[in-house]
C-alpha cells in the first residue's frame, strides 16, 4: 500500500510536469509540432519552398533532391547539426546492448573487490556500496534513456549556435507530448492483473482449437492482439501481446532465431494491424482528417489487406519454426504440472479496468482528462488491492521518457524528409516511405506527407496511399519506427541475453515486412 501510494504521488508530480510540456494535442497538431511559439525556429516548411522558388527562378529550372537539401542546409546550418546527433543516437541504440553487458561486467567486478574487501562499506547504514561506473553503464544501456539523454547536446547545440536559452526552452514549448502521456498510462492500465486475465482467458479458447500448445498461444496472440490495435490502440495491444507472449512462449525459451522472429513478427503485426480503423494508429491519424479518411475508407483500401498480410506471415513463420514449437510442446509435457490456485479477479473489477481503457482511450486527445482517470484508476486499484498485482510504473515511464525523446529529435528532421518525400513518385515513395520509418517514428513521416500540398491533390490518391502503407509497413524494423514498440522491447527485453539486439530485431522483421508490403502494393 506504501508503494502505491509512493506511486500515486510520483505519478502527480509527473503529470503537472508533462502536462506543462504537452500543450496541445500532439494528434490534431500533429508529431509534434504545436503552436508557433515566439521564436521562428526551426524554421517552417513554407520558409524553404519560398527561398526555393527564388532559387529556381533564378537558375531557371526546378531544383534537384540534393540542391534541395543543401539549400535548406545553408539557410540553417543547425539543420545538419541537429540531424547529426538525431543519428548518433540512432547509432547509440544500437550498441547499448554492449554497454549493458560492460554494466553487468564492472557490477561483478564490483562485488568481488566487496568479498575481498577492497572496498570498504563507508556509507549509510544498512546500504550496499553500489558501484557509481555500473549503473552509469546500465542507464547508457538502457535503449528507453537513449533519445533522451541525446536531449543534453541537442539542447546544448541549440543554445551555442542560436546564443539564447529562450531559443531552446521555447522549442521544447512547442513540442507536443500527448503521446507520450498516453502510452504511459495505456502501458499501466492494459498490464494490470485483471485486463492480462482477461485477455488471456480469451486468447485460451482459441488457442483450445490447437491443443493450447505454445504454438497455438503463439498463432492466438500474433493474429488477435494486432487486429484490436485499431480498437483499444496500438499501445494497449502491444502491452496485452508483449506480456501473453511472455507468458505463454517466452518464458519456454525457444531459440534465439525463434525469439528475435516472433518479435520482429509482433512488431510489424502490431504496425498494420491498427489500420483497420482511422482512430486508433497515430500514423493514421495523423492524415485521416486532413484527408477526410473514414472507417470504410480505411478497412476497403487497408484493413483487409493487413488482416490478408498479417495471416500469411504468421502461417509462414509457423511453417518455418514448426521443428522448435514441437520441441516447445514437448517441453511443456514433460515439465511438472503446477496447479493454478490463483482465482481470477471478479467480473465486475474487470469491467471497471475496462471502463478506465475505454475512457483513457476515447479521451486521449484531452490530457487532463485522461490523466485524472488514470489517478482515480489508481485509486481503484488501491481499493482492491488484493485483487491486484502492484503496478509497475517504471517500464511505462521509461517508454514515455523514450517516446518523448524521438518527438523532440524528430521534430527537427523536417528539413530533409518533407523535399525526399515530395521528390517521389507512388512506387518510390513507398518504399522511401517504409524505410524512413525505420529511423524515424512512423507518425512523423505521415505527418510531414500531409504538409506536402502536392499530396492534398484529388489527383494525388495514389501518392497519399504509398506513403500510409510505407509508414504502416515499415514500422516494425527498429524499436523507433513504432510508437508501440519501446512498450513491447520494455516487456520482453528480460527473455533475451544481454538484451534485444537491433540488427537481430530488424532481421526478424525483415521477411512479414515484405509479405506485407507485397499485400499493400498487389492486393
Amino acid at each position: 500500500m506504501m508503494r502505491l501510494k509512493r506511486h500515486l504521488s510520483l505519478i502527480l508530480l509527473a503529470a503537472f510536469a508533462l502536462v506543462s510540456l504537452g500543450g496541445a494535442d500532439l494528434f490534431a497538431a500533429g508529431g509534434g509540432h504545436g503552436a508557433a511559439g515566439d521564436s521562428n525556429f526551426p524554421l517552417p516548411d513554407s520558409h524553404y519552398v519560398e527561398l526555393e522558388a527564388e532559387k529556381a527562378k533564378e537558375l531557371d529550372r526546378e531544383l534537384t533532391l540534393i540542391e534541395t537539401l543543401k539549400l535548406r542546409a545553408a539557410e540553417d546550418p543547425f539543420n545538419v547539426v541537429a540531424t547529426a546527433i538525431f543519428f548518433l543516437a540512432i547509432c547509440h541504440t544500437f550498441v547499448a546492448g554492449s554497454l549493458m553487458k560492460l554494466a553487468h561486467k564492472f557490477e561483478h567486478d564490483h562485488e568481488h573487490k566487496l568479498e575481498k574487501g577492497v572496498i570498504s562499506h563507508n556509507g549509510v547504514e544498512g546500504k550496499r556500496p553500489v558501484s557509481f561506473k555500473a549503473t552509469l553503464f546500465h542507464f547508457l544501456g538502457e535503449v528507453e534513456a537513449v533519445f533522451g539523454l541525446w536531449l543534453i547536446p541537442l539542447i546544448i547545440a541549440i543554445v551555442a549556435m542560436k546564443g539564447s536559452w529562450g531559443v531552446a526552452t521555447g522549442y521544447i514549448d512547442t513540442r507536443n507530448f500527448v503521446e507520450p502521456m498516453v502510452v504511459v498510462v495505456l502501458m499501466a492500465i492494459a498490464s494490470s492483473r485483471p485486463i492480462v486475465q482477461a485477455a488471456e482467458r480469451n486468447v485460451t479458447l482459441i488457442a483450445g482449437l490447437g491443443g493450447r500448445s505454445p504454438g497455438a498461444y503463439w498463432f492466438s496472440i500474433l493474429t488477435i492482439a494486432p487486429l484490436l490495435g485499431s480498437f483499444i490502440t496500438e499501445p494497449a495491444a502491444m502491452t496485452i501481446a508483449a506480456i501473453l507472449l511472455g507468458q505463454q512462449f517466452y518464458k519456454h525459451n525457444p531459440s534465439s532465431t525463434h525469439k528475435y522472429a516472433t518479435l520482429g513478427l509482433l512488431f510489424v503485426n502490431i504496425s498494420v494491424g491498427g489500420t483497420l480503423t482511422h482512430f486508433a494508429a497515430p500514423p493514421v491519424l495523423m492524415v485521416a482528417g486532413t484527408w477526410g479518411w473514414d472507417m470504410p475508407f480505411m478497412f476497403f483500401n487497408y484493413g483487409w489487406k493487413a488482416i490478408v498480410g498479417i495471416l500469411i506471415s504468421n502461417v509462414i513463420y509457423f511453417a518455418i519454426f514448426r521443428k522448435s514449437f514441437s520441441d516447445l510442446k514437448k517441453k511443456v509435457a514433460e515439465s511438472p504440472k503446477i496447479e493454478k490456485t490463483e482465482s481470477n479477479a471478479p467480473t465486475w473489477i474487470v469491467t471497471v479496468h475496462a471502463i478506465f481503457l475505454a475512457w483513457t482511450i476515447i479521451v486521449l486527445h484531452h490530457p487532463a482528462l485522461f490523466i485524472g482517470g488514470f489517478l482515480f484508476f489508481l485509486a481503484f486499484t488501491m481499493a482492491t488491492d488484493h485483487h491486484q498485482y502492484q503496478i509497475s510504473l517504471k517500464g511505462p515511464m521509461l517508454v514515455g521518457f523514450f517516446l518523448a525523446g524521438l518527438v523532440t529529435h524528430g521534430g527537427l528532421q523536417g528539413w530533409w524528409i518533407s523535399p525526399v518525400l515530395s521528390s517521389l513518385t507512388e512506387l518510390p515513395l513507398f518504399i522511401g516511405s517504409t524505410v524512413l520509418t525505420a529511423f524515424n517514428d512512423n507518425a512523423a513521416i505521415t505527418y510531414l506527407a500531409s504538409q506536402v500540398p502536392a499530396f492534398s491533390e484529388p489527383e494525388a490518391a495514389a501518392l497519399r496511399y504509398a506513403v500510409v502503407a510505407g509508414a504502416g509497413t515499415g514500422g516494425g524494423l527498429t524499436v523507433i519506427a513504432n510508437a508501440p514498440n519501446p512498450a513491447g522491447q520494455s516487456l520482453l527485453n528480460k527473455y533475451f541475453d544481454g538484451g534485444i539486439a537491433p540488427i537481430k530485431l530488424m532481421a526478424g522483421a525483415l521477411l512479414p515486412t515484405v509479405i506485407l508490403a507485397l499485400c499493400f502494393m498487389i492486393l
